[in-house]
């Protein structure tokens, strides 16, 4: 891959991780122990920007199990008061100003050099149960300087959406990040309709991006880079501060734990749906749910992102572009990697092709396990993809065919069921029934791995559906008992197994900005 190099290393000031004194009145944030540790780095990294007041902000829906995780006790603060806070209107830290975060970018190829936080702000850190640090988001708070001419607003629908999908990716055991609340604003939104407006409390390991690193390599800003690489390390990879190249090191664990977070993705048949540099974290969670789905019909090639023209960020496409955008991010990480201009493009070019070897070892244990495999060998690669090229030629439910296993695994006829009218299925499953002949506890391990119940597309498009036109939220909550035990079959939710009839398939998608 070609690399590009300019600058050389600079000397940066250490930026601890202890609470920044932001100048703030005993609001909500301080009583709830928020910490301000990304506000102590330099002014280039953020905007603050003063907050626009909403007409009537109230919480429709809390995550209280995510706030108990966070330490945060919510059920003693008064509920209007919360409601100002996470609609960005009732802060009180940084003299009563949101802060937008700075970044840039490739979206769908191109980059953008001034993107940041264009609808969104952080309004503060907490270190929670687990003695981790995590951010507190609001996405559709508001304009800022990096708005480009929008009004920094979120409708109800792409909030409902995240939600409901983050919380199915946290329930799949999938790297993400967490919806805590979603609070109405009172007033619409113009997009191609008037909607109702809402702002989604997001958490997240960090807000630090891929492009991010590219904001300061792209302006030559060497020092903020270095700032930035000392920040995250020692946030994300406090172990890596000591090694010979710390910039080196750090690419080479993103790269890791991208080829993770990807690997699990194809396990569960998720697309993103809009990979641009901007939308990947370093620290490996799942970030930015807009034009995202779930396959139904399994299709190697499917697209649901409605701005996705070309097909680039198709299911099967995710690991190339996901190697591409570590690439840019291995450009920006040059000048810190060696001041030597060839010796940092060799050694960077070298972890970068590490990242097959990382997500093909990933995608077989994954595939592998939904199979029924304890440990799956190159040997077995051939029958994993054998079995859903099986379900490419039949258009057959991704979800619905990796759960009849576990059924066949305990003595199902393998003549019944959604597998039955696959052409080849006899002599597949002829194969597969040999190769399980090594394994023990086969069924339990499937009912491990393949989930009963996911975000279908239709059914979250009729939640979002009954919370703009009625304000009713039942739907969404029947959804989200669903999905939060993935792996459990329960009396009374058969529904949610089901495929879409004709009528209720979800063509495309949208990413609600």
């Amino acid at each position: 891959m070609e690399l590009e190099n300019s600058n050389r290393p600079a000397k940066s000031p250490s930026i601890p991780l202890t609470p920044h004194t932001a100048s703030q009145s005993a609001g909500l944030e301080a009583r709830l122990g928020f910490e301000h540790s990304y506000a102590g780095l330099p002014p280039a990294f953020y905007a603050l920007v003063r907050p626009v007041p909403v007409k009537q902000p109230q919480i429709l829906r809390l995550n209280r199990k995510l706030a108990e995780f966070l330490g945060l006790d919510l059920e003693a603060v008064d509920r209007e008061e919360l409601a100002r806070l996470l609609t960005g209107s009732g802060v009180t830290a940084h003299d009563g100003r949101l802060l937008a975060m700075a970044y840039s970018g490739h979206q769908f190829g191109q980059f953008n050099p001034g993107l940041g936080d264009g609808r969104a702000a952080l309004i503060g850190e907490v270190i929670a149960t687990d003695g981790k640090r995590y951010d507190i988001h609001l996405k559709g708070s508001g304009p800022t300087p990096y708005s480009r001419g929008g009004d920094g607003r979120a409708a109800l629908g792409p909030v409902m959406r995240e939600y409901i999908i983050s919380e199915a990716m946290h329930a799949l055991a999938i790297p993400t990040t967490r919806s805590l609340a979603i609070a109405a604003t009172g007033q619409p939104v113009l997009r191609e309709d008037i909607l109702p407006g809402a702002v989604l409390a997001r958490v997240a390991a960090s807000h630090i991006r891929v492009g991010t690193f590219q904001h300061f390599a792209a302006r030559g800003d060497t020092a903020n880079l270095k700032v930035l690489l000392d920040y995250t390390i020692a946030r994300h990879y406090p172990t890596l501060a000591d090694t010979g190249s710390p910039a080196l090191a750090l690419l080479e664990a993103v790269i890791a734990r991208q080829a993770e977070l990807i690997a699990r993705w194809m396990s569960v048949g998720f697309i993103h749906g809009v990979m641009n540099t901007d939308n990947m974290t370093v620290s490996g969670e799942t970030i930015d749910y807009g034009p995202c789905a779930f396959l139904d019909a399994y299709d190697h090639y499917k697209v649901y992102s409605s701005i996705d023209q070309q097909g680039r960020y198709a299911y099967g496409a995710q690991p190339t572009i996901a190697q591409w955008n570590l690439a840019r991010l291995a450009e920006a990480l040059l000048p810190l990697i060696d001041a030597d201009q060839d010796r940092a493009v060799a050694l960077a070019t070298e972890t970068l092709g590490g990242f097959s070897t990382i997500f093909n070892r990933h995608w077989l244990k994954r595939m592998g396990a939904k199979l029924g495999l304890a440990e799956a060998g190159e040997d077995d690669r051939q029958l994993i993809i054998d079995f859903v090229s099986l379900m490419q030629k039949g258009a057959s439910d991704f979800t619905n065919c990796f759960a009849a296993l576990a059924e066949l695994a305990e003595g199902g006829e393998a003549d019944a069921g959604p597998l039955a009218a696959l052409e080849g299925w006899r002599d597949w499953h002829t194969r597969w029934r040999n190769r399980l002949e090594a394994e023990t506890a086969v069924a339990s391990r499937l009912r491990r791995v393949n989930p009963l119940y996911i975000a279908r597309n239709h059914l979250v498009a009729e939640a979002i559906a009954a919370g703009e036109g009625e304000g009713d939220f039942s739907v969404m909550d029947r959804l989200l008992e669903a999905i939060s035990q993935p792996f459990t079959r329960r009396e009374g939710l058969e529904r949610f197994t089901l495929p879409p009839k004709p009528e209720e398939v979800v063509h495309k998608t949208f990413c609600g900005t």
